[in-house]
């Protein structure tokens, strides 16, 4: 049996409610000698959370993409509240109290509107990739009185655009009234430049038109946790 048969059928997939959420920090404070205790009790939480079906897709190093965060932690789970638990327990550990929240978004997976077999790589049980781009986006006012059609024809080019850029996984999830926004999307890539041309590449499309809001971005290197605290200014 293969890799692909053995993942979950989307039709499947289509009916789980899951939760995802990503949460940026910053360091406030320089981290103490010992970071081998800090990382082993981040470890121990994430462990901990995964036991209650909480998983860590991944903990990324964000230093330098931008000048206000330096990581960001991916999780998802079956609640919300699952996910807000992780969220405050992390926050009472040592790094977490050596830093301050940047930045958190909430969303979860609903069935596309025209595709039902989009679902995101991670709800798919796909491996994480190495790189990471994260990033809210608002359509336009119009968009959502556009006639059906006319819609499913954009997204389709849309879609079309994408199948050249197979490697670049995406995950496409909701978040209308958790959040300032209405979507997020996270692409997923074992090298990043293949993330910059396909953004670039998709600049093209003709649904960017119906586009209002699609900051921030937020883009790292996933990392082990013990590696991604040593290297903490």
């Amino acid at each position: 049996m293969t890799e692909a048969t053995q993942r979950p059928k989307a039709r499947d997939l289509n009916q789980v409610i899951r939760y995802t959420m990503w949460s940026v920090f910053k360091t406030t404070e320089q981290c103490p000698s010992n970071r081998e205790g800090m990382a082993d009790e981040v470890d121990e939480l994430l462990e901990q959370a995964a036991g209650k079906d909480v998983v860590t897709r991944g903990c990324y190093d964000v230093a330098g993409f931008r000048a206000d965060a330096d990581y960001m932690f991916w999780w998802h789970a079956p609640t919300a509240e699952d996910l807000q638990d992780v969220y405050s327990r992390f926050r009472r550990t040592t790094l977490g109290r050596l830093s301050t929240p940047v930045w958190s978004a909430m969303a979860l997976h609903r069935p596309a509107e025209f595709n039902k077999s989009h679902v995101p790589a991670f709800l798919a049980e796909e491996e994480p990739r190495g790189f990471v781009c994260v990033y809210p986006f608002v359509r336009s006012l119009e968009w959502y009185l556009l006639d059906d059609g006319e819609r499913r024809r954009m997204l389709a080019e849309h879609g079309m655009m994408a199948r050249e850029y197979p490697d670049v996984r995406s995950n496409t999830v909701a978040c209308f009234a958790l959040n300032d926004f209405e979507w997020m999307l996270a692409f997923e890539a074992d090298e990043l430049h293949r993330i910059v041309d396909l953004m670039r590449h998709l600049r093209g499309a003709e649904a960017r038109r119906h586009t209002r809001i699609e900051v921030p971005f937020y883009t790292g290197v996933r990392k082990p946790v013990g590696e991604l605290i040593a290297a903490l200014a």
